[in-house]
């Protein structure tokens, strides 16, 4: 979670709310080298990308161009710079799905990787989260703000933690949704796990947000909490169980209800790494194994953070990458996997001018050498990227 500075020595509880002392809990960061140096963009210009092979979210096309102009995906080469790529592979820009946003340093680390959008799960103030926003060259984002939480959580206990954000019964509901819609949130967060918000609560938020047309993200790690999410009708569930594995009965109903499902694997291999009784990373994966099973929408998101007292923090851009390859492993095909941070993401938050390689969209573009489509981890093979058709300097 996007906490201020001030706040942020004294946040030492863990994420998840699962109630461990986090000073217990070795931090697992990896080194990433957007950190090492701020990174230039170019000023954007009409540049035709010669000799590429397009992800068209079910195939490699054979070598076309691809133009960039003016910010979007231009019809014309005329008058353009030609850059000969010579059979290397375009990619949509990808969209991380579960980010925590901290500041600029988190938008170049995720644009060097190639990671065009990040959708925040959580973040305050306000005026933080506006500062990120509409940056030119930079990841393009969208976020929660701050999430509804049961008094008692992890979360609660955030020095600065705004009260009207910490929930005892459902008639509180409405007031909370028009609180983040004032602050410019751009879906609502809720919280399900113990210590959590009441069935009745979690369904008031659900239905004042969609009665304002908002998405409900539902934070939910055990088979009981999914089980609640899934009773109140919220659009996507965030993490799946450590404790078991989720049955085909409970896939099935988010097939029915068209409930959506980002896994954050990288983080619940992490969590599960940490060695606490009752946590497996091997249900969290039999649990995506049988979602997919199911044809539910699984989309890629790693809960990447730089928040001091959890244990867990995946690295901004790196770990993208890496939750593909989990997603392959957990039974995705390649093909699935590059959907689930492409076009899924971008229906699922109706983000339509991005999330495919098409005229009058973003020019929001990852090239890189290798076929993904037969090895997922060429994604980290990175030449060159652009950023609402500004250029980027990859990592590396």
């Amino acid at each position: 979670m996007c906490i201020p500075h001030t706040n942020r020595r004294d946040f030492l509880k863990t994420a998840a709310a699962a109630g461990v002392a986090a000073t217990t809990l070795p931090a697992l960061v990896a080194p990433t080298a957007a950190t090492a140096q701020e990174r230039t963009a170019d000023a954007p210009q009409k540049v035709a990308l010669t000799g590429v092979r397009v992800f068209d979210g079910d195939r490699l096309t054979s070598p076309r161009t691809v133009v960039i102009d003016n910010g979007l995906i231009g019809p014309s080469p005329l008058g353009a710079r030609q850059i000969d790529c010579a059979g290397a592979v375009l990619l949509p820009g990808l969209i991380d799905a579960h980010i925590h946003l901290q500041d600029v340093t988190t938008l170049q680390q995720l644009s060097g990787w190639g990671v065009t959008t990040g959708l925040d799960m959580a973040c305050f103030p306000p005026s933080l989260v506006a500062s990120l926003r509409r940056r030119p060259g930079l990841t393009d984002i969208r976020s929660a703000g701050t999430p509804a939480v049961a008094p008692g959580s992890p979360q609660s206990g955030i020095p600065g933690f705004p009260a009207n954000a910490i929930l005892t019964g459902p008639d509180q509901a409405l007031a909370f949704v028009r609180a983040r819609i004032g602050e410019g949130s751009d879906y609502i967060k809720v919280i399900v796990d113990e210590p959590g918000l009441s069935p009745a609560t979690v369904k008031a938020l659900t239905v004042a947000a969609h009665s304002f047309g908002k998405l409900v993200m539902a934070h939910a790690t055990s088979a009981l909490t999914v089980g609640r999410a899934l009773d109140a009708g919220v659009d996507m569930i965030h993490h799946v169980p450590l404790d078991s594995p989720l049955s085909d009965a409970t896939a099935a109903r988010y097939a029915a209800t068209g409930t959506i499902a980002v896994p954050t694997l990288t983080m619940m291999e992490g969590f599960a790494a940490l060695g606490v009784p009752g946590w497996s990373y091997e249900a969290a994966e039999g649990s995506v194994t049988a979602l997919r099973r199911a044809g539910v929408r699984i989309l890629a998101g790693t809960d990447s953070n730089h928040t001091p007292g959890i244990p867990v923090q995946p690295p901004f851009g790196t770990s993208l990458h890496h939750e593909l390859e989990l997603l392959v492993r957990a039974g995705l095909t390649a093909r699935e996997a590059l959907r689930a941070t492409t076009s899924l993401p971008a229906q699922s938050f109706g983000l339509r001018d991005r999330g495919a390689v098409r005229v009058g969209s973003r020019a929001d573009l990852v090239l890189i050498d290798g076929d993904p489509l037969a090895d997922i981890t060429a994604t980290r093979a990175i030449r060159r990227v652009w950023v609402g058709g500004t250029e980027y300097a990859p990592v590396g």
